[in-house]
């Protein structure tokens, strides 16, 4: 399953409980075409998302998010823009 850096938690954390859905939200990882990926904040997991509790940090992935990620880890890095790149990388 993917696993999250320590940064990429306290980023999520971050900008979920900015959103209106701090409560029950998180970040979702869900397929688009090809095999691109879409990231956005949810106030919910959707129906047959995988769920992902990271120290509080929070990501619903759907199955084309948990294939394509099921070996990854997640990364994040902030600039000084406030604006956050991820990155994927290869498990350890």
């Amino acid at each position: 399953m993917l696993t999250l850096t320590e940064t990429a938690q306290t980023v999520i954390t971050g900008i979920v409980g900015q959103s209106e859905a701090a409560e029950t939200g998180g970040l979702r990882i869900s397929g688009a075409e090809g095999d691109q990926l879409n990231v956005g904040v949810a106030p919910a997991p959707a129906e047959g998302d995988q769920v992902l509790d990271a120290s509080g940090a929070r990501v619903f992935l759907d199955d084309t998010a948990t294939s394509a990620l099921a070996d990854k880890v997640l990364d994040a890095a902030p600039d000084d823009q406030g604006r956050v790149t991820f990155t994927i990388a290869q498990q350890a």
